[in-house]
């Protein structure tokens, strides 16, 4: 398969400051065969959308945690996140699009769910309410390292991110205008108003919103563990 056919594909920055997971866990899961990045396991490394919730899962089953009736929970043993993994890599990625998207869901079992807008969670047994004991593997993650993910659907309120388009890449709410494109003009010394003007169909709140998604991004990679 092409790269461009591709659901999704980041670098190891990439994939860790969406994903919210230290970069240096990333390649370590990647060494280790835990998590082998779906786009190109070799140089370079590639991880795809779906790599990015697993990324999460992850991370999120193997800490341990505090059930909803305040007792401590074990970690997740590697068989169940494996299986999650497995599952994840199921998920019918061209339901993605820009005007909208499942919210996936991971218990502490390992299973994985399709949440509904009832803020239910549709299973083989029927609906089932949610609670401490899940994880949107969606919603904006932070892990006890501090890092915050966002949120892979729509990080900031005029921003998407769609699997299919732009091989997954953060962007402005219907335009193929790269959040990283805005931000390197930043970069350059151009202020909001000068973004504007070369990008007069991008509203000014879009490019605020553009630069503050990429500074978080940027904070990802500088902590370390």
């Amino acid at each position: 398969m092409k790269l461009a056919e591709w659901r999704g594909v980041y670098t190891a920055d990439r994939a860790a400051a969406l994903s919210g997971v230290l970069k240096s866990t990333v390649h370590y899961w990647a060494r280790r065969e835990i998590l082998v990045p779906s786009v190109s396991a070799e140089r370079v490394k590639l991880w795809s959308y779906t790599d990015l919730m697993g990324l999460r899962t992850i991370y999120w089953l193997r800490q341990p945690k505090r059930a909803s009736n305040g007792w401590d929970v074990p970690r997740t043993a590697m068989p169940a996140v494996k299986r999650a993994l497995a599952k994840l890599r199921d998920l019918d990625l061209t339901l993605w699009t820009e005007d909208g998207a499942p919210r996936v869901v991971v218990d502490r079992g390992g299973e994985i769910y399709l949440r509904t807008e009832a803020d239910s969670v549709e299973t083989t047994a029927g609906m089932r309410p949610l609670s401490e004991d899940w994880l949107d593997l969606i919603e904006p993650f932070t892990t006890r390292e501090a890092t915050e993910g966002p949120d892979l659907q729509s990080p900031r309120p005029h921003l998407r991110i769609v699997p299919g388009k732009l091989s997954g890449s953060p962007h402005v709410a219907s335009t193929r205008i790269e959040t990283l494109a805005l931000f390197a003009l930043r970069r350059r010394g151009v202020d909001d108003e000068g973004i504007h003007r070369l990008y007069p169909v991008v509203a000014p709140v879009a490019i605020a919103e553009a630069i503050d998604l990429e500074r978080q991004l940027q904070r990802n990679l500088k902590v370390v563990a």
